[in-house]
């Protein structure tokens, strides 16, 4: 029985261990070898849900940050304020709330060493485990037409406690680069 037990947290440890999940789309049809300069699509970074608990100019300053590190080393380089930019740059910072359902039986009956069978009454258990997940999405549009050329995105369960400073700085340049890595499409 005390494995049993040792199930919701086991479950919890591996959703907080979780790896970031990473998607890209893009259109195949654009060059993206002539794409040279880039620029933030203003409002740069949007949020979903428009929670003062979720937006803070210090989240932001880091991905511009991030995003900006990140394209300058695929040779992009930021186009003067007043210039226009071969691609223009916005994010969404996403949280979600979801609920996933833990269930745990106890008891029942077990076969015997010969064909007899013994335990008690089954009981199930079920738990409701409400979470965060926040979707850092990176969405890349043509300086010329204004269409979205590439996305990609990075969904990961958020921790219960809040980091300190240094690791979200750190967790935000992580995931922009595993975001980024595929840029520009091969």
């Amino acid at each position: 029985m005390l494995p049993r037990l040792l199930l919701v947290p086991a479950l919890l440890l591996l959703a907080a261990c979780q790896n970031v999940r990473v998607e890209r789309d893009y259109d195949a049809n654009r060059d993206f070898a002539a794409y040279r300069s880039w620029s933030w699509q203003e409002p740069a970074l949007q949020y979903r849900p428009d929670d003062p608990r979720v937006r803070s100019d210090l989240t932001e300053q880091r991905i511009r940050d991030a995003v900006g590190l990140q394209l300058d080393q695929r040779g992009l380089r930021q186009a003067a304020a007043a210039a226009s930019a071969d691609l223009r740059v916005q994010a969404w910072l996403i949280v979600d709330q979801r609920q996933d359902q833990v269930s745990t039986s106890y008891g029942g009956f077990w076969g015997g060493h010969w064909n007899g069978y013994w335990g008690g009454p089954a009981y199930t258990e079920t738990r409701t485990l409400d979470y965060q997940v926040a979707t850092l999405q990176i969405d890349l549009f043509d300086g010329k037409d204004g269409k979205l050329v590439w996305r990609g995105s990075a969904e990961q369960i958020m921790r219960q406690s809040p980091p300190s400073p240094a690791e979200r700085e750190e967790a935000i340049r992580r995931t922009v680069a595993q975001i980024l890595r595929q840029y520009p499409p091969h």
